[in-house]
């Protein structure tokens, strides 16, 4: 009989979850876990910090619905993955983060890098465990596959003993579970879908607001419901893209004041958070319809009317399905008045986005960069004030393809979100836009690029401050400004020693040929932008 290690059953158990890359770190602890990767022709896509295999792995999720992975060596290399992971756990994104162990024999002994990973994780996961029997593994990532995909989605850790990992076992003495997670999404019971109907059919000033994506492969029939009820639509995270860049009914300026003026505000995945003002913006009179796969955020800061536990995306398909009944011939004159208002905001937006001086000025960077990535690229955000302006410009038309961190806030994302793009979509535009705050993180994670070959075109707003907190700062305690001035830092020279290609760009006028030529060059790219300094706040600090 033939005998498998313990890595080799991981390794096939992930691949047939649909698993086809893993994001590492090496390390003596997780040796055997990318032995058997390699057996089962599963790509190790080694970074330079584990905080991005963890990052990479989120991104991969998003990306292709499929479970992402990081696999992380014990002690440190466990410890550094807690920021991704808790940026997953409150961005609600399916990811496995697989940690190495001391062996068993070493239980309590001291052993190197010996910890209670377990512990550190059930704050910021759904579900965290020790595998302690190598005939077991593979149920034991069935098992974190269903609490992963559970509800909204989440993270989950599993860390295995290093010895194990090594064991040996006959191959038939290995029980490979199948159909063990539901592939479906519930929708609302009829009472409720009725409750929604009649409220819609009775509103005049209808507003949609959707946060909740689809995952790739699944259902996305936000657009055919926007233009049944001819209503202004305004998505953020996940549910960019379910709309196309340009579309008619698609809101981007004036979210606040259909907030405050709509009669009726259909809610699909949305989080009452900083983001969204707690929900404080929407008209007192106006009903709330809220539908959200996650029972306690119905109703979270702000009340709902009629609130759904339900996945919203499988609600809007039933909606959709109602269309003879909730169709409207005509578009209303308040959705006229709100894409007039949006209008009026986008062309007073372009106006600004002309200017041409020089240090760059924020919208003008932001048009530049969004007219070259246009509609079908990959994006990867990562920073503060001049990512929410850039956001406002992007093009994107495909769920998902906005890659941004979610309510956590993290900066250090771009890097690993478009390294795990150019893995899952070799043949895609993949690209970052860096605050130059944000680019300090995990900048070196152009040399993964340059070694695997993933020619991300990264471009960075470099201003040379913390812009949002000096704001903020100068606002609190003007005399004694401190620890927000960076220095305008030649970033692209970095890039270029590591084998990539760099400019610096000083002019505007310049920035999409440089863009042109990073593209041409066929590496991974860095340009970087001088960005002049302005009095900015973001969402986080100006509710």
């Amino acid at each position: 009989m033939a005998q498998i290690h313990g890595g080799q059953i991981i390794a096939r158990a992930l691949k047939s979850e649909g698993v086809d890359a893993i994001f590492t770190l090496t390390g003596g602890h997780i040796v055997p876990i990318l032995d058997g990767c390699i057996q089962e022709g599963i790509r190790v896509v080694d970074v330079r910090h584990e905080q991005t295999a963890a990052h990479a792995a989120e991104a991969y999720t998003r990306l292709t619905g499929r479970l992402g992975v990081a696999a992380v060596t014990a002690g440190p290399g466990v410890t550094d993955t807690v920021t991704g992971v808790a940026t997953a756990f409150y961005g609600n994104t399916p990811l496995l983060v697989i940690g190495g162990r001391h062996m068993i024999r070493q239980e309590l002994k001291g052993g190197l890098q010996e910890m209670d990973h377990t512990r550190l994780f059930h704050s910021i996961t759904k579900w965290a465990a020790t595998a302690w029997q190598v005939d077991r593994l593979a149920d034991y990532v069935a098992t974190a596959s269903r609490h992963a995909f559970s509800g909204r989605g989440g993270p989950v850790f599993l860390d295995i003993p290093m010895d194990v990992q090594f064991d040996m076992v006959e191959e038939t003495a290995v029980r490979f579970p199948k159909s063990y997670r539901s592939g479906t999404s519930a929708g609302a019971d009829q009472a409720t879908l009725e409750q929604i109907a009649t409220a819609i059919e009775g509103a005049e000033r209808i507003m949609i607001f959707a946060g909740a994506g689809a995952r790739p492969g699944e259902e996305n029939r936000l657009r055919e419901l926007a233009e049944l009820l001819k209503a202004p639509t305004y998505v953020n995270s996940r549910a960019r893209g379910s709309l196309p860049y340009g579309h008619d009914l698609l809101g981007n300026h004036a979210r606040s004041q259909a907030m405050a003026n709509a009669d009726l505000v259909l809610a699909l995945g949305v989080d009452w958070d900083f983001r969204t003002s707690y929900g404080e913006k929407i008209s007192t009179e106006a009903i709330v319809v809220q539908v959200d796969a996650d029972a306690p955020k119905v109703g979270w800061n702000r009340a709902a009317h009629i609130g759904v536990v339900a996945d919203p995306l499988a609600v809007v398909s039933q909606l959709a399905d109602m269309g003879e009944r909730l169709g409207r011939s005509d578009v209303p004159v308040w959705t006229k008045e709100i894409m007039e208002l949006e209008k009026e905001r986008s062309e007073s937006a372009l106006t600004d986005s002309k200017d041409d001086s020089s240090p760059v000025m924020p919208q003008r960077f932001a048009r530049e960069v969004a007219e070259f990535f246009g509609t079908d690229a990959i994006v990867a955000v990562d920073g503060g004030d001049i990512v929410s302006t850039t956001a406002r410009w992007l093009q994107v038309s495909t769920p998902g393809h906005v890659l941004d961190p979610g309510p956590f806030g993290t900066l250090g994302t771009g890097a690993p979100y478009a390294i795990a793009a150019a893995v899952a979509h070799p043949k895609k535009l993949v690209g970052v836009v860096f605050g130059d705050g944000g680019f300090g993180f995990n900048g070196m994670e152009y040399d993964t690029m340059v070694r695997l070959g993933l020619p991300v075109i990264g471009i960075v707003g470099n201003d040379g401050v913390w812009s949002n907190i000096k704001t903020f700062h100068r606002m609190a305690y003007p005399e004694r400004l401190v620890a927000t001035d960076l220095g305008v830092r030649p970033y692209h020279e970095m890039v270029k020693g590591l084998g990539g290609y760099g400019e610096f760009v000083e002019d505007p006028a310049e920035i999409r040929p440089a863009l042109e030529r990073a593209r041409a060059s066929g590496l991974p790219s860095l340009i970087n932008v001088h960005l002049a300094e302005t009095m900015r706040m973001s969402s986080n600090y100006s509710q």
